[in-house]
């Protein structure tokens, strides 16, 4: 008993495959620029001399990285909507990816300042560098370009996470082929199709980060060193 196939009975579809690829873009967008924001200052926190501030930001960074993206999804739907907060699926879904993948960038971006050697900060104390001046050129930006590649594939990682957002009614990737499998019976080749999208979701990410990075960091260009 062969399978029978039927590409073009899905295909047609295609302005449903658009719009759920581009409203999966959008997600990881905004959740990747927040999450960046996030995830910098609870890694900055977490290095504070403030032991309340640097407890505050252990607690969620491990809160998040020991519970299922799912169930953060579902206490951030279900938990503004107990007060009163009635937001679209899609800024639930932004504000559940951020959270989550901020947590994750802290520990990047951690692992980033522990590796700026001790003797550059000294030197930045001896030249009377305000600590603002210490944090952004000598510790925040060699630490993003130490780390820029780890941080890349994890924002990848968000954006095929994103998937799990169906479970809230997100009209993205995962929540169109539910809709179209339902309504043409064709399940195997909708899942196909969505596989294929999303391994080009993710190329054209990793495409457009390594063309950020070649950008911000010169000197790992002219150094050849991987971005």
């Amino acid at each position: 008993m062969g399978i029978e196939l039927d590409f073009p009975a899905v295909l047609e579809r295609w302005p449903n495959f658009l719009g759920g690829a581009i409203l999966t873009l959008e997600l990881a967008f905004f959740a990747t620029v927040l999450g960046a924001f996030l995830g910098t200052l609870a890694a900055v926190g977490r290095r504070s001399h403030s032991l309340l501030i640097a407890r505050t930001c252990k607690v969620y960074v491990e809160a998040i990285r020991n519970t299922p993206l799912l169930v953060q999804i579902f206490l951030v739907y279900f938990g503004l909507a107990s007060i009163g907060l009635k937001l679209s699926a899609f800024t639930v879904a932004v504000a559940a990816l951020t959270i989550n993948v901020g947590a994750y960038t802290a520990e990047i971006m951690r692992a980033g300042f522990d590796a700026i050697p001790r003797g550059q900060l000294e030197a930045a104390e001896g030249l009377a560098l305000s600590r603002l001046q210490i944090y952004w050129h000598i510790i925040l930006l060699p630490a993003v370009e130490r780390v820029y590649p780890a941080l890349t594939s994890q924002f990848v990682l968000l954006m095929l996470a994103s998937s799990v957002c169906s479970q809230i009614s997100a009209e993205e990737l995962t929540a169109v082929a539910n809709y179209i499998q339902s309504d043409t019976y064709r399940a195997f080749e909708t899942y196909i199709i969505i596989a294929v999208l999303y391994i080009f979701l993710s190329l054209v990410m990793r495409a457009g980060f390594w063309g950020l990075g070649f950008v911000l960091f010169p000197r790992r260009r002219r150094l050849g060193t991987p971005l």
